[in-house]
């Protein structure tokens, strides 16, 4: 699995010149994924078994486990996080 660089939101959101929001978004989803890759690759789990467990179809699970971080959404990733036995939890602070 190729190594990523940690980057924060804002840096990542700068770099693509895209709002902050989407730079959070993008290393949320990508951290996910990450932890899901982790306990697949752990568990032996195959794409058909994580679409099979998540209810979602094949190619969406190959998709999203290749890394194309296109049309991905939150609650796609959250049910590969669910089907991977994971469980995500979320912190919220002020802002600086």
């Amino acid at each position: 699995m190729k190594q990523l660089r940690k980057t924060s939101p804002a840096r990542l959101a700068r770099q693509l010149s895209i709002p902050k929001s989407r730079g959070l978004e993008a290393v949320l989803k990508a951290q996910l994924i990450a932890a899901i890759l982790h306990e697949v690759g752990r568990r032996g789990f195959t794409h058909a078994d994580m679409a099979n467990r998540s209810g979602l179809p094949r190619s969406a699970v190959t998709g999203i486990l290749s890394g194309s971080l296109q049309k991905v959404t939150i609650d796609r990733v959250l049910r590969l996080l669910e089907a991977a036995g994971l469980e995500a939890s979320v912190r919220v602070r002020r802002a600086a």
